[in-house]
């Protein structure tokens, strides 16, 4: 659990872009994500590729040389690495803040209604074990500061 913490899970906007499209795609060529990223910004072919490679050393992206081609394949899964982009921002968060944050992104986020149903669901399963408040964890002996100050 720790381990997942301390990888480092964050990637630039940038790099994000190029990873949808692997993920979009699967296993693509350069050309590919060169194609489409230069459809949507006004980037050079070797901005791009660097985009590639910095994936590619983050351990994100595997890459396999045929000859002169290359192609590249996402080594984790899109909801995986939004999980704990997520998951690694939260925790640096206070607990007490979390569920109205879960609120906002809520009204925000698009969410098909197979989506809705599922949160339901898990909504009134946490409702069985919640506790009526959440207490801050931002100070070491203070668990009730954040109900008075934040």
């Amino acid at each position: 659990m720790q381990a997942e913490l301390d990888r480092d899970y964050s990637i630039s906007d940038a790099e994000w872009d190029v990873m949808r499209i692997v993920w979009t795609l699967g296993t693509v060529y350069t050309n590919q994500v060169v194609s489409q990223l230069q459809a949507k910004k006004d980037w050079s072919e070797s901005t791009i590729k660097t985009l590639m490679r910095r994936l590619e050393k983050k351990g994100f992206l595997k890459v396999n040389r045929s000859g002169h081609r290359f192609t590249y394949e996402a080594t984790i899964s899109q909801d995986e690495m939004m999980y704990q982009s997520i998951k690694r921002s939260l925790a640096a968060m206070c607990d007490m803040h979390k569920g109205q944050l879960l609120l906002r992104l809520l009204d925000e986020i698009p969410m098909s209604k197979n989506d809705l149903a599922k949160v339901a669901a898990k909504v009134a399963e946490k409702q069985l074990t919640a506790p009526d408040q959440v207490p801050c964890n931002c100070l070491a002996h203070d668990p009730d500061h954040c109900a008075d100050h934040c």
